[in-house]
């Protein structure tokens, strides 16, 4: 049997950063993913510092179709196999879906929806041998629809809908699956994704390293869904709650803020 580690993805920054850290301080041993792998060994640094073990570093680009499977070869190399799986990478645009480019926003669904369902598949046996489970990195727009920014908000409502399910397909396996649906995170995610001014409003953003521990301590109790933070516990009601045609407005008028923002910058 391979020796159990903890595999995060997109750790190079903001949320995956600060959950690499939170498992390692819980004795975990990690492997780490992301396209920039001089952050990962940076942050593979930092851990061993911490006298933990350094974690496996493997460079991965999840736009690719043959990501996963080269992930899976790197890990059995190292005589490896995942316990947790943490998916956490992810990006966004903002703008009007037809004025935006379309490889960019087919690459969104190949990293936030392809890859992750991948990587939450492709251990299921390994979860299971060492009692592990999956950890998604999802969003509070998952309960919403997305004008302004519709192929990243049908992205994580499709992270949302697929963490549900497969929590109720694995719980009876041993597994736990937990989903991360945070409100806005001040990250290098804002700056991919073209928004030039606040994240969002101050009631409802939370540091990373907030949204980390929260959704670490929940995916450790076997919680369904996470969401940090009362304001964005809030959102999610409302937005189950109200008719469909105000979330939109509610939307729609934030993203094009956002929009014309990035367009001045």
């Amino acid at each position: 049997m391979h020796k159990p580690i903890t595999l995060i993805t997109g750790a190079s920054s903001g949320i995956g950063v600060e959950l690499a850290r939170i498992f390692a301080r819980n004795g975990f041993a990690l492997a780490l993913t992301a396209r920039r792998v001089e952050r990962l060994n940076a942050l593979a640094d930092e851990i061993e510092a911490m006298r933990q073990p350094r974690p496996l570093v493997i460079s991965a680009d999840l736009t690719l179709s043959g990501a996963t499977r080269s992930v899976a070869d790197a890990l059995n190399a190292a005589g490896v196999e995942p316990q947790y799986v943490v998916n956490n990478a992810g990006f966004g645009l903002v703008g009007q879906a037809s004025n935006l480019d379309r490889a960019e926003q087919l690459q969104i669904i190949d990293v936030n929806a392809r890859a992750l369902t991948e990587l939450s598949l492709a251990f299921i046996d390994s979860l299971e041998r060492h009692k592990g489970g999956i950890l998604n990195v999802g969003s509070v727009a998952g309960f919403l629809p997305g004008p302004g920014s519709a192929v990243y908000y049908a992205s994580k409502a499709y992270v949302l809908s697929f963490s549900e399910a497969l929590y109720a397909e694995l719980k009876p396996r041993g597994i736990r699956v937990t989903v991360l649906c945070p409100g806005p995170v001040p990250t290098e995610f804002a700056e991919r994704a073209g928004v030039k001014d606040k994240i969002g409003p101050g009631a409802l953003t939370q540091t990373a390293a907030t949204v980390a521990e929260a959704g670490y301590r929940g995916f450790m109790e076997g919680h369904r869904v996470v969401v940090p933070g009362f304001g964005n516990r809030v959102v999610m009601v409302l937005a189950r709650i109200l008719p469909r045609r105000i979330v939109l407005g509610l939307v729609s008028r934030r993203q094009s803020k956002r929009a014309s923002t990035a367009e001045r910058a």
